[in-house]
């Protein structure tokens, strides 16, 4: 995300989990699904399908990360089969699995296989509070945790090509995060960069010599440095000197260790690619598309590119073969999305995902050059049809200031002019986030169960140009909220959907404004928040001390709780609960770093003070997200039973 606070992606896994999305970050549209403005009208006549239930949507498996080790005889998959996510080493064929970590509570996350030998790095926090640690596996099972500590949080920030790597941890001031460059046999490890002055510390160049940093100046404006951490004193560099707001993002050093690859969208709405020569200090423009270029990275022998686009909700992945300057020429898979792209170390096999909204993320392998890619897992749960669930639609609509605003619009198969089904508008996290295409459990079963959901990407969301990103600023719960009552209204013109009918359901900032729509609007018949802010004083007060780096940008966007305190009460639905005329469910984890607890138990009360239904779903095992297979199917269970008796 570009120069701008995500609020609900900071992490993005667990943000992810809210939907059980079956996901990484990277896609490309195989085969494009119909779009049409008519909404629905491409889909195929009104049928009858069986209604599944949240344990058949929710035994569906979920699988990322696929690292290809040393000898390309295994890759290091995550897999919740077990019901928390667990780490995997799966052969090349995908005849064996071997468990690797048994955790029955703190999902395990993949960060990578050493470059030599079947060692492995992964990250895991404690009950959802997001204070994740770094963790060695060695090859005999045992593990061992390279940022101890009670308070601390840490990320793997890369390898070295002599086989050591290194750390970022925040346990010297919780504040900011320093570099550790870490022995890759003994694990002693040495401070290479303290970090003062409130960098973010985002990749080390292959031979160990430059840092590579960014540094927020608001909302729409950063800069990024270089660190020379072979000088006697590594002091940052600036590299991006300009005038005006312009965003930049990091992409990664070449292979070769020559350059530098960034992103910046000082030249027109989106982000471009650039090229700084590390000898010469000179920028060169490097790849350009009509949207934004979300990443660049390489194959490990430096024979690929993979280069990819946000594409209008879909990231289109582009592959080059730099030997002669072609694309891959892929062998024939099914029609859906490609996530995940790894290769070997010799290129000579591919792993990657293919996900569509119908079919979860399932792994495949390829050997380059042969006609066809061998399916290693089988995601769906047998007892569910794909072919019953539900291609979303990109569709738009104008909103109260003729701004055209895009979505996705899934129209369930049981819905026609004859049989009108009631509605959900689906807002997604941020600010700044986005909801794109991709198989969803959660949003499926609500459609399977005959509910429309229409999934708004209202203004202040990613991927639609700087200027539509930002005019949400300091504008939320007002304009933006006008965005989706005007997705009702957009609903309402739908002749198969009940416009009396319509509700409201959202996680993280979608929380948020699922409970201003209900506070603010007498739109919204029943309101679903899932983790949502209510009281922005409190919430921009308690920030985790791990996100001062971006504070002042935090600030900029959503208002600065000692000069913005009027404001940001006024649209603080919790001081407003007196408004709420209609039902409200709300979720909450205990262990919610971000959105406390005390925040959905005031609303709670507020609302039950006035004698209006509201039902309260508390995990006390769960943080920002749903990280265990068996609170997202409580948390669905709780759903559909709210909407049925409400909607």
């Amino acid at each position: 995300m570009l120069s701008r606070v995500n609020f609900a992606l900071v992490a993005m896994l667990t943000s992810a989990m809210l939907s059980g999305c079956n996901s990484t970050t990277e896609t490309a549209n195989v085969e494009s699904a119909s779009s049409s403005s008519q909404g629905g009208a491409s889909q195929a006549a009104t049928v009858n399908v069986p209604q599944y239930s949240a344990e058949q949507f929710f035994a569906t498996k979920t699988y990322f990360g696929n690292d290809i080790n040393h000898d390309a005889s295994a890759m290091l998959v995550a897999s919740d089969e077990t019901g928390v996510f667990n780490l995997y080493r799966v052969s090349m064929d995908g005849s064996n699995w071997q468990p690797l970590t048994q955790s029955t509570t703190d999902p395990a996350f993949p960060v990578s296989w050493f470059p030599n030998d079947d060692r492995l790095l992964y990250t895991a926090d404690q009950g959802g509070n997001e204070l994740n640690h770094v963790y060695l596996r060695e090859i005999d099972g045992t593990v061992r945790d390279l940022t101890p500590g009670d308070k601390l949080k840490a990320y793997f920030a890369g390898w070295h090509n002599d086989g050591s790597f290194y750390i970022a941890t925040n346990e010297r001031d919780p504040r900011f995060f320093d570099l550790y460059h870490y022995n890759g046999k003994d694990y002693s490890r040495k401070l290479v960069y303290q970090n003062d002055d409130g960098y973010s510390i985002s990749d080390v160049s292959k031979d160990g010599r430059y840092l590579a940093l960014s540094k927020e100046r608001n909302n729409a404006d950063n800069n990024l440095f270089l660190v020379d951490l072979s000088s006697t004193n590594p002091s940052p560099m600036l590299i991006t000197e300009h005038q005006g707001n312009i965003a930049h993002q990091i992409y990664g050093f070449t292979p070769d260790n020559s350059a530098l690859l960034f992103g910046a969208n000082g030249n027109s709405e989106f982000v471009a690619a650039y090229h700084y020569d590390l000898q010469t200090g000179a920028t060169t423009p490097y790849s350009q598309a009509d949207w934004d270029i979300s990443f660049i990275y390489f194959s490990e022998d430096k024979q690929y590119r993979v280069q990819g686009v946000n594409a209008d909700a879909s990231t289109v992945i582009n592959i080059t073969n730099l030997k002669n300057g072609k694309a891959l020429k892929l062998p024939k898979l099914p029609a859906g999305d490609l996530r995940g792209v790894s290769f070997s170390d010799d290129s000579k096999y591919m792993s990657f995902y293919l996900n569509a909204d119908n079919s979860p993320s399932n792994l495949y392998v390829w050997q380059l050059g042969s006609p066809e890619a061998r399916r290693l897992t089988q995601a769906l749960a047998s007892s569910i049809n794909e072919q019953h669930l539900v291609q979303s639609e990109v569709v738009r609509f104008n909103s109260f200031d003729d701004l055209t605003i895009p979505a996705l619009l899934y129209k369930p198969h049981q819905a026609s002019a004859d049989a009108k089904v009631p509605a959900l508008i689906w807002i997604h996290g941020g600010p700044g986030g986005q909801s794109r295409t991709g198989y969803s459990p959660m949003i499926q079963h609500l459609v399977n169960h005959g509910y429309a959901v229409l999934s708004v990407n209202n203004r202040g969301s990613s991927g639609y140009g700087k200027t539509f990103y930002h005019l949400d600023d300091l504008r939320h719960g007002e304009d933006d909220l006008q965005d989706i009552v005007y997705g009702k209204k957009y609903l309402q013109q739908l002749d198969w959907v009940a416009g009396e009918r319509i509700g409201v359901i959202g996680g993280s900032y979608g929380g948020y404004l699922t409970m201003a729509a209900m506070a603010f609007t007498d739109e919204f018949e029943a309101g679903i928040n899932i983790f949502g802010v209510t009281n922005w004083v409190r919430t921009l007060e308690s920030i985790p001390p791990w996100w001062e780096s971006f504070r002042e940008a935090l600030y900029a966007e959503l208002g600065d709780p000692a000069v913005d305190g009027e404001r940001l009460r006024r649209i603080s639905p919790v001081f407003h609960g007196d408004k709420v005329k209609k039902p409200v469910l709300v979720v909450q984890g205990a262990n919610d770093p971000r959105v406390l607890q005390v925040e959905s138990d005031e609303m709670v009360a507020a609302i039950r003070a006035n004698n209006v239904p509201v039902e309260y779903v508390l995990f006390d095992d769960e943080g920002h997200g749903f990280l265990k297979k068996s609170n997202r199917i409580k948390a669905q269970k709780a759903y559909l039973a709210f909407l049925k008796q409400y909607l």
